[in-house]
């Protein structure tokens, strides 16, 4: 069915089918999970070129797709085996296509097709995969509980003096002995001051005794993502703290209550960014408010300012307004979204209230 649908794609788009280098999309096209491969999409017909480390491993994973087993480089074995089939014009993603490889891909071929074959026809894998069908959303949303799960035991473990880099090693550690693959990106441990830093990486810093601890963290299974963000507060908070993460909060919440099939992706950042504005907070929230997750941390749809993609059921997404001042404190609050017929459904339900260790 996938393979149908970017075939036809293809298709509309005016080429014989596609060249597919990105490895999540010939993941979700055929299903193989190897760090070498390009997927052809040709006369109905899928073919997956990889090396020989990938013999069995490719004939196991790639379903309804014929596979060949090269020495040349998979992109070259895959132009020539193109141009002998009599493709004319080859769509290409763009995106992910550098100059380099495009140069290469034309090298693969004969000087008589060389001009015309190989046509940029944007991330048309890329848009299919932005709706999740339901296979795909229950892998979402058991990686997402086990987030969830993390962030539960992380309540019982978190105390001033840790340093940042510990408290990683320490949520990683459990993703590991919880199934996880990996985690979806490099664990976000952020505290006291370095709360003010969106993407505040993990350092030697100590937790503070009395401060925000940022935590944002993912992990992969079965190749699917999660992402969530909470923020807790160590030792006895200031007035004016509480007042910023309640206002986060209904920030937060306020977008998640505006996802719904054809809602745009601005009008649920706006939702999120007019609470802020209205406390004057609007000004220190200086990223998008959510983004697609799902074989990648960072999907489609983007949501953000005067974005005007239409939001579509079974797109999972994340909605994660933040305040961060420079010097003082900041603060995040994160959930995955998946858009339903009746609305938006939290996929991480870990509490979100104000919480004082």
């Amino acid at each position: 069915m996938r393979k149908r649908r970017a075939s036809a794609a293809a298709k509309a788009v005016g080429v014989d089918g596609m060249l597919i280098t990105h490895l999540p999309d010939v993941r979700y096209l055929c299903g193989f999970t190897g760090s070498n491969a390009v997927l052809v999409l040709m006369g109905g017909r899928a073919t997956l070129f990889t090396d020989g480390r990938y013999t069995i491993q490719a004939r196991a994973e790639a379903t309804g797709t014929k596979v060949v087993i090269t020495r040349k480089g998979a992109v070259i074995a895959a132009c020539e085996w193109m141009e002998a089939g009599g493709m004319k014009r080859c769509g290409f993603d763009s995106a992910h296509t550098t100059v380099a490889s495009l140069e290469t891909m034309r090298k693969a071929v004969s000087a008589k097709v060389r001009r015309g074959m190989f046509v940029a026809v944007g991330s048309i894998v890329a848009g299919l995969r932005e709706v999740k069908d339901a296979d795909e959303i229950n892998l979402i949303r058991t990686a997402a509980l086990v987030g969830c799960d993390l962030f539960d035991g992380m309540l019982t473990y978190l105390e001033a003096g840790l340093t940042e880099t510990e408290v990683a090693a320490t949520l990683e550690y459990a993703a590991r002995l919880a199934g996880a693959e990996g985690m979806s990106f490099d664990t976000i441990v952020a505290s006291g001051e370095r709360s003010a830093l969106p993407h505040g990486r993990a350092t030697r810093a100590k937790l503070p005794k009395q401060g925000f601890v940022t935590l944002d963290f993912g992990v992969i299974l079965d190749g699917y993502c999660s992402d969530m963000t909470r923020t807790v507060h160590l030792g006895k908070a200031s007035p004016d703290e509480r007042d910023v993460y309640d206002s986060v909060l209904e920030a937060q919440e306020a977008a998640v209550a505006a996802v719904a099939p054809g809602v745009t992706a601005g009008e649920v950042d706006e939702a999120a960014r007019s609470v802020l504005r209205r406390v004057k907070l609007d000004k220190y929230f200086s990223h998008s408010t959510g983004h697609g997750v799902g074989l990648e941390i960072h999907e489609g749809p983007r949501l953000a300012a005067k974005q005007t993609q239409v939001l579509q059921q079974g797109m999972v997404i994340t909605i994660e307004p933040g305040v961060y001042m420079p010097g003082r404190f900041g603060l995040r609050i994160e959930d995955m979204v998946l858009v339903t017929a009746n609305g938006g459904e939290v996929l991480t339900p870990s509490v979100k209230a104000w919480v004082e260790l």
